[in-house]
């Protein structure tokens, strides 16, 4: 991996960095991002992402930000994008850190191979953790506000104050589909009753790890948290699978 102090001579010194940059290349190595930037960046996407989070990761060797003279760290968008390859190996391939590492290792090593995933720019403007009202959520999930109402009195979308958190429209699009089938709001109770418990048990595992003072315990701390909710639902998924299988 190119080096902070390397990109900042070879700016400084007026080379070319992209000829022997590593991976993704043609996206800009300017950095000028702070880490609040890097954070409404990358948290529509990735709603868990944390200070702690991006710093854990560095100190894992996966991203290399800049540091200025006073020791502010500065991202670029090609360091945005490399934090969204891990963010999104973890999430949806539930790779541990040292496999993406590696696979990183991989891809700065042939930076144009055809295999590796096509880099997308970040949507640098997009909010961090949006709150949405009743009737956002009922046009962007298609359905009446009645039904979205509905859900909150039976506590399938917590609220904050008048507000719903950013997981609320994909809530009720599933809800509205299982709706289809005559499942009610009363009826996923037991789901949520079940969610909330398997929070409560991924909260008492890292629950030491996010008290202490260094980051990257706290780093450490959001990693774990989000590898056991992604296991947690694959196992659940599981069961449910083998069980319809069962009824055939």
């Amino acid at each position: 991996m190119t080096t902070g102090a390397a990109r900042d001579r070879d700016r400084e010194h007026g080379h070319d960095a992209d000829l022997d940059a590593p991976w993704p290349r043609g996206i800009s190595r300017q950095a000028t991002m702070r880490i609040s930037d890097v954070l409404r960046a990358l948290g529509q996407e990735f709603p868990s992402v944390s200070h702690s989070k991006l710093r854990f990761l560095e100190e894992q060797g996966l991203i290399d930000p800049v540091r200025t003279p006073s020791g502010y760290r500065q991202y670029s968008q090609a360091d945005v994008e490399r934090l969204r390859f891990v963010l999104t190996e973890q999430r949806d391939s539930y790779m541990p850190l040292k496999v993406i590492k590696e696979r990183l290792a991989a891809m700065d090593a042939d930076p144009d191979s055809a295999e590796h995933p096509a880099p997308r720019l970040a949507a640098a403007g997009s909010p961090a953790r949006r709150r949405w009202t009743a009737p956002a959520v009922a046009q962007a999930a298609g359905v009446t506000e009645e039904f979205v109402l509905s859900l909150a009195q039976a506590g399938l979308l917590p609220s904050t104050g008048s507000t719903f958190g950013p997981s609320a429209v994909d809530v009720v699009r599933i809800a509205d589909a299982l709706a289809e089938f005559g499942v009610e709001p009363r009826h996923l109770r037991t789901f949520r009753t079940a969610a909330d418990r398997q929070v409560t048990l991924v909260d008492q595992v890292v629950a030491p790890l996010r008290s202490q003072q260094a980051s990257a315990g706290r780093g450490r701390a959001a990693s774990i948290a989000t590898e056991m909710g992604e296991l947690f639902t694959r196992l659940h998924a599981a069961w449910v699978r083998q069980g319809i299988d069962d009824l055939g």
